[in-house]
């Protein structure tokens, strides 16, 4: 006889989302965090997220939370591109009860400010250092590390960086992102060389040309190109080892 399902049987438990959303600013990579206005861990920053409602979906919930609780236009969350990184089911990772979470990164160019003051349940926003954002609620320092460590590893095989630039970029904002997310300093003609002998990378803008500082000729520009695959990879330098 097969057992009836008894849905007395199973302890309840919530399930939230929780975003590392990224950026490069003035040369650092930052995390944008939410200071926390209620229990548990009250005036603590931490990542932008919240609990999922009946029917929505997890990324639903997540451009949700980012939207009610950073105060950035929604038509500027809505158009992000945010990427799963994985699930945290520790039992005591919330002490209210058994939560579940589902985290997002998201990489974007560098956007403005967030709302001085925050929506639902954080009081204020801001762009940290990720060297910078310690003492974190819950378990958001592991999600956070994990999302640091997904993005370098991504930016060796993928497109990822160019989510962290404008619409058009100089070669040399791309070789800044690399730079800052991986903590190396990149060989300028080595960069050069292996991003424009990669199929489909970037793509040069006819015509278009920026000063970037200093002497010299404007900068060309230039837009991502189709692949969303880099053929060959573009690997971390080594320890002591510039590419």
């Amino acid at each position: 006889m097969n057992a009836v399902y008894d849905p007395h049987a199973f302890a309840p438990f919530a399930v939230t989302v929780d975003l590392a959303v990224l950026t490069v600013r003035g040369g650092a990579l930052h995390v944008l965090l939410i200071r926390r206005g209620q229990e548990p861990y009250a005036g603590a920053w931490a990542l932008p997220g919240g609990f999922i409602l009946p029917r929505e979906s997890a990324e639903t919930a997540a451009r949700r939370e980012l939207a009610e609780e950073t105060g950035l236009a929604p038509e500027l969350v809505e158009a992000l591109h945010l990427e799963q990184l994985r699930t945290y089911s520790e039992p005591d990772r919330d002490p209210r009860m058994r939560v579940v979470s589902v985290a997002f990164t998201a990489l974007v160019p560098d956007l403005p400010e967030p709302a001085a003051t925050g929506g639902g349940d954080a009081d204020r926003a801001r762009w940290v250092p990720v060297d910078e954002a310690v003492g974190l609620a819950f378990d958001h320092a592991v999600i956070l590390a994990d999302a640091r460590s997904r993005v370098g590893s991504k930016l060796e095989y993928t497109c990822l960086a160019t989510a962290f630039c404008p619409p058009e970029f100089t070669l040399g904002e791309l070789q800044a992102v690399y730079e800052t997310v991986w903590g190396t300093a990149l060989d300028r003609p080595n960069f050069r060389r292996k991003v424009l002998a990669t199929p489909g990378f970037v793509e040069a803008v006819p015509g278009a040309a920026r000063l970037t500082g200093g002497r010299g000729k404007p900068a060309a520009l230039y837009r991502p190109g189709p692949a969303t695959a880099l053929h060959p990879p573009l690997l971390r330098p080594t320890e002591g080892h510039q590419r």
